[in-house]
């Protein structure tokens, strides 16, 4: 065993530009640390001579190496890279303990050529194998191997077939020869694995793009409107674009030029608009999917059941993969748990989210708040942040506003949106202050029982679920818009009534002050204080002007979430790492004065 080896691995993942993940460096350190004990067990307990080599009991070796490169010829992914690489450490291993035999053990001369002969022999299969390795996956993942499993299986065939070691010996270097191959393990699943040249280098013109998502057009929520939205304006731009996604039945048809496949699922009793694939269903239909679209890019918006088997299927491909979350698990809670379990629920669902989600190319999340969030709840790797964008054009309108003095709320009507509390701050507004709320959910009867006993139900109009045409001409005559949600991860419908021109009051929790500046273009009140709230949206309502210039200023400050930038920004990311170059463009000429 060569001492230098304990570095080798550290000196490639160095070398190579690995990222220095959490996990990386915990796979790292189990490695080196295993290498280290077997290093120093090996040389305090081995002989200086091989008494009595059983070079037959060692050929059960070969067919270890066998096994392993037949396995690998099925795989797919990292794991092909790491099996290649065993199989070739194996031999290796198998060559470094021939040699030693033929140096200092009492070999007749008649078989000293023949041991000479199959360590040429291993040594050169073993060769060849770790090229295999190198070209299916990171060079980390096989320098790992060789440097872990080689000296293992030397050390193992001089104790058990040379004689060489002692029992006790071996059974101490289990230990560390255990952490050393669990570290390679956990490394060859943090690394990436290595792309082949993709169809779309391989060709000039758009790429061919799958977006999977658990929720599609024509659900209502905001990860599906993203969806949609990414999906149309990729298409736009050129580029071909299939969507994976549950469905009332399994179907392929196309929708303002997007594929869609759609997986049949089951609806859920607890959510009107969301469909749930089962898992031995989407299992089986996604990767057959993605293997038939055979895409450049892989981009999931979720990292439940299709999500989930997006990854994985991406992943064994080797595809390069771009993972977008729009989740916040306090957003379920109400429909999976009891309130006192939730703290809990919710920490085991971050903790799914991050294990998924580790092994994307890309993570991306619609702000920074909603990225930090990401990394603090055990995401090991950094997030891009990516406005999830808005069609400003179409919200822009000559419409004014309406006749009374109105306030709007967009979005699903669940107890995380804190409806209540807007109906409590409306009911001390002036009797002339209309509220309408467009979208539906399971709160929706109580809300309705809160404004009638409030004495507010005339004032208080439950449009329930509606066209986009309707929420461009509901927030077109609103005079201010209200969002008392505590779990927005952007927040569309926010940027909506922005685009609108509108006034925005919001409570301050989670993105939602990443789109409401206090005195410019709205206030943030404090979750929870409906005597704020009604304060801030009276005198909003009570003064034209400052309405009128906090409406300019949503238009103003809405203009850097523009849908445009957002495909802009998803297009730079899916050319990245899909190792197409972007088309850079020629300089603009210098007039000479």
């Amino acid at each position: 065993m060569q001492p230098i080896g304990m570095l080798a691995l550290v000196l490639t993942v160095v070398l190579t530009g690995v990222a220095l993940t959490r996990t990386v460096a915990i796979a790292l350190a189990m490695s080196v640390l295993g290498v280290v004990g077997l290093t120093v067990l090996s040389a305090s307990g081995t002989g200086a001579v091989v008494p009595a080599p059983d070079i037959g009991a060692a050929q059960w070796t070969l067919l270890a190496a066998a096994a392993a490169a037949l396995a690998a010829r099925f795989a797919t992914g990292t794991s092909r890279a790491l099996l290649f690489a065993v199989a070739a450490a194996v031999l290796f291993g198998f060559t470094s303990a021939l040699v030693r035999a033929a140096a200092v053990a009492p070999i007749a001369s008649e078989m000293l050529a023949a041991v000479l002969a199959e360590a040429a022999a291993a040594a050169l299969a073993g060769a060849w194998l770790l090229h295999k390795a190198y070209a299916a996956g990171p060079a980390a993942t096989a320098v790992g191997a060789t440097t872990i499993v080689d000296p293992l299986v030397a050390v193992l065939i001089g104790g058990l077939a040379f004689a060489e070691t002692s029992g006790t010996t071996l059974a101490a270097m289990a230990a560390p020869a255990a952490l050393a191959v669990a570290g390679l393990v956990v490394l060859a699943r943090a690394l990436p694995a290595r792309t082949a040249a993709s169809a779309a280098a391989r060709r000039e013109g758009p790429l061919r793009i799958a977006i999977t998502a658990d929720t599609y057009w024509p659900d209502v929520n905001g990860a599906a409107n993203f969806a949609h939205r990414l999906a149309v304006g990729l298409v736009s731009r050129g580029h071909e674009v299939h969507v994976v996604c549950p469905g009332p039945a399994s179907l392929t048809e196309t929708v303002a030029g997007v594929t869609i496949h759609r997986i049949a699922a089951l609806r859920t009793p607890f959510h009107p608009d969301f469909r749930f694939c089962p898992p031995w269903r989407a299992a089986k239909a996604v990767p057959a999917l993605l293997a038939e679209i055979e895409p450049d890019v892989v981009h999931t918006q979720a990292h439940f059941l299709v999500g989930r088997a997006a990854v994985r299927a991406a992943t064994a491909a080797g595809t390069p993969l771009v993972a977008t979350n729009h989740f916040m698990p306090e957003n379920l809670m109400d429909f999976a748990a009891p309130r006192w379990a939730h703290r809990l629920i919710a920490a085991a669902a971050w903790r799914d989210l991050a294990r998924v989600y580790d092994r994307a190319t890309v993570c991306t999340t619609p702000t920074p708040r909603a990225a930090e969030l990401l990394e603090r709840n055990g995401l090991d790797r950094p997030v891009m942040a990516i406005s999830c964008g808005i069609d400003r054009e179409r919200y822009a309108g000559s419409a004014g506003p309406a006749p009374v003095p109105t306030v709007l709320f967009v979005g699903r009507l669940e107890s995380e949106k804190n409806v209540h509390e807007l109906l409590t701050a409306a009911a001390s507004l002036p009797r002339d202050v209309r509220v309408e709320i467009v979208g539906d959910g399971s709160a929706r009867p109580r809300l309705e029982r809160q404004a009638a006993d409030l004495g507010i139900a005339d004032r208080v109009v439950f449009h329930g679920f509606v066209t986009d045409d309707e929420v461009v001409r509901a927030n077109q005559r609103a005079h201010v818009f209200c969002m008392p949600g505590t779990a927005e991860l952007q927040s569309i419908a926010t940027m909506e009534a922005m685009a609108a021109g509108k006034p925005v009051v919001a409570a301050d929790a989670m993105a939602l002050p990443h789109l409401v500046r206090p005195g410019r273009n709205g206030w943030l009140y404090p979750p929870g204080d409906t005597a704020e709230l009604a304060l801030r949206l009276g005198a909003i309502l009570a003064d034209e002007p400052t309405r009128t210039a906090m409406g300019k200023a949503s238009l103003d400050l809405i203009a850097s979430h523009d849908l445009d930038a957002t495909l802009d920004e998803y297009e730079r990311v899916y050319l990245d790492i899909a190792n197409v170059p972007a088309t850079v463009p020629a300089p603009e000429p210098v007039a000479v004065a």
